[in-house]
């Protein structure tokens, strides 16, 4: 009786194969290629980045739950706090709406536009996409699987929401395409890409104008001082320059805008 052969199963359709700590070379691979053809199928050349805390929500998610604690006579301390953090999503969301409406008149002249980019998740990170999303431009999401349960949000644009394994091909491109940065207030995670780009200023590792801005000045002169580094001299005062500090909306557009037209648009190129 003649025995029909096995059909073997090709490498790149093998999941354990894939999946194996041999083949972490393709996985990183495929983290650096998938992501770039739907860029260049969307056209994104430059992006403005949006950091800061998954657990600020929106003035309407906050009133709503202050108003519910108030009704049951609960306490409502942490939905006071919650509204006061609001003001940073409502300010995240106006300026990723300015920028990408700027954004969107420069195709017209330079072909080029700065797209709206966050970590992917909730909180200041939505209100980035949500803001871009309703001057209806493209943005984009680049998330991370986690141990805990976190989706993307879904006002990223649908084509430019990821997934990435590896936390440093998410920086990779976090930061290849990024011509501007703005840091909300936020945690470890924001603490964490702030001071990594800040050393890649100081030490010139990155040879492209960023600028960055600090929003919110109460909030981050409580939480550091920078000010201290250059009184214990760990740091050189005009590294406190790699920062522009603000409040103001109307602030950080003005100088994300004009850093951009005198830098990034006046000379095409220069990634790092």
């Amino acid at each position: 009786m003649d025995r029909a052969p096995p059909k073997p199963t090709k490498a790149y359709h093998n999941e354990s194969f894939l999946n194996a700590p041999e083949a972490r070379p393709l996985r990183i691979l495929a983290e650096y290629f998938e992501p770039r053809s739907r860029f260049e199928e969307y056209g994104v050349q430059d992006t403005i980045l949006f950091f800061g805390s998954a657990r600020i929500v929106s003035r309407d998610e906050a009133e709503t739950e202050l108003e519910a604690l108030r009704k049951a006579g609960d306490d409502e301390t942490d939905a006071k706090r919650k509204l006061d953090l609001s003001t940073y999503y409502e300010a995240t969301r106006s300026l990723a709406y300015r920028l990408t409406t700027w954004s969107k008149e420069l195709r017209d002249t330079s072909g080029r536009r700065f797209v709206v980019c966050s970590g992917g998740g909730p909180g200041i990170m939505e209100a980035a996409n949500r803001g871009a999303s309703e001057a209806q431009g493209d943005n984009i999401g680049l998330g991370i699987s986690l141990p805990y349960e976190q989706s993307n949000n879904s006002w990223i644009t649908r084509r430019l929401s990821f997934e990435f394994h590896y936390f440093f091909m998410r920086k990779f491109w976090f930061l290849y395409l990024a011509k501007a940065m703005v840091i909300m207030p936020g945690g470890f995670g924001t603490l964490d890409e702030l001071f990594e780009v800040m050393t890649l200023l100081q030490t010139r590792k990155m040879k492209k104008h960023l600028p960055v801005v600090l929003f919110g000045t109460e909030y981050w002169n409580k939480v550091m001082s920078l000010e201290a580094m250059v009184e214990f001299g760990t740091i050189d005062p005009d590294d406190l320059k790699l920062v522009h500090r603000t409040d103001s909306v109307d602030d950080a557009f003005r100088f994300v805008t004009e850093q951009l037209s005198k830098f990034a648009l006046a000379y095409p190129g220069g990634q790092m």
